[in-house]
Formats: C-alpha cells, structure tokens, sequence
C-alpha cells in the first residue's frame, strides 16, 4: 500500500510541474466559483448576459491571483490589466455564443454549461501569450 501511494504521489507531484495540468487544476476551481455566481444571478431574476458580465467582473481579480500565482508562477500586479482585458474578450466571444445557444431554445444555464470548455481553453490561450507571455514547458 505504502508504494502504491508513494507512485501516486510522485505522479501528482509531476503532473504538478506542468504549467496546463495546473491550469486545469485551478480552472475547476475558477469555473465553479464564476460559474456558481452565474447561477446564482440568474436565479435572483438577472436576464443571461447581464448574469454573465457582473460573474465575470467578480470573477476576474479572483480568478487573477489563483491563476497568475499558481498557474503562471507570477504575483505581478501589474499585469490585472492585461488580465482584465483577456477577460473582456473571452466574455464577448462567451456572451455572443450564450446568446445564440439559447436563441436555439436552450436554457440558459444549461447554454452556459455548453460554453464552459471551450471559453477555458480560449482563456488559457489568451492568458498564456498576451498576460504571463511564458514559453511553452516541454
């Protein structure tokens, strides 16, 4: 037993090193806590894209200390401009698409859902070359 959790430990520990497995790591945490704001917005009686914009406000200088200082290593304070202006493309891009999705007659909280993955990996992007301008790890 006791090897067994030290393999896994070692795993964890080089999953850890990898810059995106810590994205994702963070991200889940990021994800719930804009996406539990949304929720939350919507069921106070807030119309979707309003919803959207005030859970990515509060979400913005949350998300920039867990995924600058965990993610990218940088406590740069500096750079919550280039990070607030990330944000503002990736909700333009979430806002358009959300509206369209429940145009098709989906729930908006369900649409959201949809739009989870890919305006992540949009962000990850974004943040990696335009905010923490960091070289890919091998």
């Amino acid at each position: 037993m006791g090897a067994i959790l030290a393999r896994l430990h070692t795993l964890r520990m080089r999953l850890w090193r990898l810059r995106f497995a810590r994205f994702l790591v963070v991200g889940v945490g990021n994800t719930l806590f804009g996406y539990g704001v949304f929720y939350l917005l919507l069921g106070a009686g807030l119309a979707p894209t309003p919803a959207l914009a005030l859970a990515t406000l509060i979400g913005v200088v949350f998300n920039f200390f867990t995924t600058g200082r965990v993610v990218f290593a940088s406590a740069d304070s500096t750079l919550l401009w280039r990070f607030a202006c990330v944000y503002v493309v990736v909700f333009v891009v979430n806002a358009a698409l959300l509206e369209w999705v429940v145009a098709l007659g989906v729930a908006p909280a369900a649409a959201q859902a949809l739009l989870l993955a890919p305006c992540v990996a949009l962000s990850y992007l974004l943040n990696r070359t335009l905010v923490f301008n960091v070289a890919r790890e091998a």
